[in-house]
């Protein structure tokens, strides 16, 4: 169930400015936010090399902000290597990382520069005979995580001894495969999965090394780091502790690299709704905002996270409410069942932590628009500061997506 914290009406007023400048709803990003959990992750894990899964919140104002960080990208579809050439981000600084690939997912990556891909079976292999003086190959192997919200194995990997195979097969085909790879899954609330998954590459390297085939140079240990939507703190360093000791075994020539996305956006934006309508029903009062579970919510029904929630009011008590989305769909049901203090048409309700796997999965249904993205550049500072303006509104150059040309004129100016 979603988390709602209530907060006095006065400290709405730098969202109202927000939705009187830029409409409603809006996603609000903080590059701030950005910034530190990079760093945090980094300091964490100061021998990995991070790509940011693009997926999670594929929107320049954040690809940029690591691109001068130093980050590299992880990509998984050729909308997000068009995406890279747009922002002109090196394709030295990517991989490609989905397991399955149409042939022109390969032909526009390679075209791109982008020579590092995955594979998991025979038939992914075989796809590579036509590429394999160009490309670097890294084999995903199956770890299943009970503990995972969202059980990535599930669906994609293989086996050790499976692995072993495509590594004999690769070798015969003279395609190169330069490295190993896994993701444990999403949201895992400790890393013994990971140091499992770890210790099995290290020993399959060993056994591969010990035929005198040309070694194993990548270890990915994939992402899934989590954060805490419940309000939970994560001590990331702890976490990350006895990652970095089963890193310190593996032979000193495998370069270790990651996949982060949800712990370095997540946490870095902030959706801002209206209340567009409110009924009695079923003993219950509904609030009808005006973005649901088919806009910035779908992590609800996608990701299987609640996000936690601000409501502003100044009115005594709670009362068994519902928060609903603006579709026609009955659906579109935000939470259900929370206790809220009596809101009016027109009232703000902010979500937090919602930067992962939201704006990124949001749908048009019913033709509404989706939620405007807003970038702060003093994103702690403008939390601060009632009525701060961005720097820069969804129509600004560095937010427009392939295909989608901004307007001459600012919004909001």
């Amino acid at each position: 169930m979603n988390t709602v914290r209530k907060s006095a009406s006065r400290h709405a007023q730098h969202y109202r400015d927000l939705v009187k400048a830029y409409g409603s709803p809006l996603l609000v990003l903080d590059p701030v936010t950005v910034r530190t959990q990079y760093r945090e992750l980094k300091r964490a894990l100061p021998e990995v090399a991070f790509f940011y899964a693009v997926k999670s919140l594929p929107f320049t104002g954040i690809l940029r902000c690591l691109a001068d960080m130093g980050s590299n990208f992880d990509l998984a579809s050729s909308g997000e290597v068009r995406l890279m050439q747009t922002l002109k981000i090196s394709a030295r600084r990517t991989i490609h990382t989905h397991p399955i690939k149409h042939d022109d997912d390969i032909r526009t990556a390679l075209r791109f520069g982008c020579t590092t891909f995955v594979v998991d079976n025979t038939d992914e292999l075989l796809k590579f005979r036509p590429y394999r003086r160009r490309v670097g190959l890294l084999v995903r192997l199956c770890f299943r995580s009970p503990a995972a919200v969202v059980d990535l194995s599930r669906k994609f990997g293989c086996s050790a001894a499976e692995a072993g195979k495509l590594l004999s097969l690769a070798a015969g085909l003279g395609i190169h495969v330069k490295g190993l790879c896994f993701h444990v899954g999403s949201q895992c609330r400790d890393a013994h999965r990971q140091v499992e998954a770890i210790d099995a590459c290290h020993t399959l390297i060993r056994q591969h090394h010990a035929t005198g085939a040309a070694p194993i140079s990548m270890l990915d240990i994939g992402g899934g780091f989590p954060i805490a939507y419940d309000g939970a703190e994560v001590d990331l360093n702890a976490y990350c502790a006895p990652i970095r000791d089963a890193l310190a075994r593996l032979p000193v020539h495998v370069r270790v690299i990651a996949e982060p996305g949800r712990i370095i956006s997540g946490p870095a934006m902030t959706s801002i709704t209206t209340v567009i309508g409110k009924a009695r029903r079923d003993g219950m009062n509904w609030y009808y905002l005006d973005d649901g579970v088919y806009g910035a919510f779908s992590g609800q029904i996608y990701d299987q996270v609640r996000y936690p929630l601000e409501v502003f009011s100044d009115a005594p008590g709670r009362f068994p409410s519902v928060l609903a989305g603006p579709t026609c769909d009955s659906i579109d049901i935000i939470a259900e069942g929370v206790g809220l203090p009596e809101l009016q048409i027109g009232d703000m309700v902010a979500g937090h932590m919602m930067g992962a796997y939201t704006a990124a999965s949001a749908t048009d249904f019913n033709l509404r628009p989706k939620a405007k993205i807003v970038v702060l550049d003093r994103g702690t500072e403008w939390a601060r500061t009632a009525g701060r303006r961005p720097l820069y509104g969804v129509n600004h150059p560095r937010l427009a997506m392939p295909g989608r040309h901004p307007r001459r004129k600012t919004a909001g100016r």
